[in-house]
């Protein structure tokens, strides 16, 4: 059985967070075409290797910058790509991040944006059938790419590490995927007609949150919370048994400045799946995922509890509404009454008070902008 899950070397292989951000980074020309897919013990890793190797010394030459090809249109080809592959929650973190370290303008909000637009044209995992070798031998990201810059959904005039641009790295790649073959769907057919990972905004996340909201089951979840203040307390409560249909768990002061260092919850989520409670039950948390999370989860509620945000307010039994469809994380009671509980409120004793994670929740941001430790440095 691990022979087959697991047959060699290299990152898990659903479209999960390593093959997430190495798509992405094909998709904004920071790696040559199909390098992101290849399987890690192919006989095609070597020569891809090798020519990498080639194509960064000739950049050099030329003197192709990395800020000369990370633009605002690298970072909207990246987004548009992450759509349309199913991609994980974490790459709204990283690429934020990785845009304020470019000095791109990159906003939350951009991901809603483009979302809207993109289709779901691959049918991975974790919410689909297929694992990204699967996707590799369908075409892979080059086959996504030209097909979303056919529907002028890509930026082709972007350029990439080879000095070509995106339009002509992509100039012999067929319009529509192989006919033989259903990992790439075709235009007219996608898995979901917009993309799947959206900003829930609301009273509990003014700042915004994330999701995954296709292929849920019931995309709209309202129920008592259950909070609990780590994520040790949740998972002891679930494999307890205390977990019960219709409950949306909060976890809390696992944000970035709280955890600090936001880890991510891939073993309450799994244990709710295994209780059988993947469909009916609602996860928030100011923490962050593994991106082969699965169900109605949301993630990097911002501002987080550790600055006073309203899920540090949220109580026992108190009813909250994940709507996937309307994008909104709400919870049910008044203004007034959030106000009261804000005036109350006192910030738990930091975890850490020296070292290097005490300077680090120090400094940290928003996962809203990133999740940065330079943005008021200036």
């Amino acid at each position: 059985v691990e022979l087959n899950a697991c047959p060699g070397a290299g990152s898990c292989g659903g479209m999960f967070t390593a093959n997430t951000m190495s798509s992405a980074f094909e998709a904004m020309g920071m790696s040559l075409p199909y390098s992101s897919t290849m399987a890690a013990e192919d006989v095609e890793k070597a020569d891809s290797a090798e020519k990498s190797a080639f194509v960064l010394v000739e950049a050099i030459r030329q003197q192709i910058l990395p800020r000369h090809i990370l633009t605002r249109k690298a970072f909207e080809n990246a987004i548009a790509v992450i759509m349309a592959v199913g991609g994980s929650t974490n790459s709204v973190l990283h690429l934020l991040g990785i845009a304020h370290a470019a000095g791109v303008a990159l906003s939350i909000d951009d991901f809603e944006t483009i979302r809207a637009k993109v289709p779901v044209l691959c049918d991975l995992k974790p919410s689909g059938r297929y694992v990204t070798v699967n996707l590799h031998r369908a075409g892979g990201i080059p086959q996504v790419m030209k097909m979303l810059l056919v529907h002028d959904l890509l930026h082709g005039d972007a350029l990439t590490i080879s000095g070509q641009t995106i339009a002509e790295v992509l100039a012999d790649v067929p319009d529509q995927p192989p006919a033989d073959q259903d990992v790439i769907r075709p235009w007219d057919n996608p898995v979901y007609a917009q993309g799947h990972l959206a900003i829930l905004k609301g009273n509990l996340a003014t700042e915004g949150s994330v999701a995954k909201i296709t292929g849920v089951k019931n995309p709209q979840i309202t129920g008592p919370a259950r909070v609990f203040e780590s994520e040790e307390a949740c998972l002891d409560a679930i494999l307890a048994g205390k977990i019960n249909s219709g409950d949306v768990i909060v976890v809390r002061y696992e944000g970035p400045k709280g955890g600090p260092g936001m880890r991510e919850m891939l073993a309450p989520t799994s244990a709710i799946i295994g209780a059988g409670l993947g469909d009916s039950v609602g996860l928030i948390t100011d923490g962050r995922f593994s991106g082969g999370t699965y169900g109605m989860v949301v993630g990097h509620v911002a501002p987080e509890a550790a600055v006073g945000g309203a899920i540090a307010l949220v109580q026992e039994g108190d009813m909250i509404t994940i709507d996937a469809h309307q994008r909104s994380l709400q919870l049910n009671v008044s203004d007034q009454e959030l106000e009261q509980r804000r005036a109350s409120w006192q910030p738990p004793k930091p975890r850490y008070t020296t070292g290097v994670l005490a300077k680090y929740a120090t400094l940290v941001s928003s996962s809203s902008v990133g999740a940065v430790t330079d943005l008021d440095l200036d």
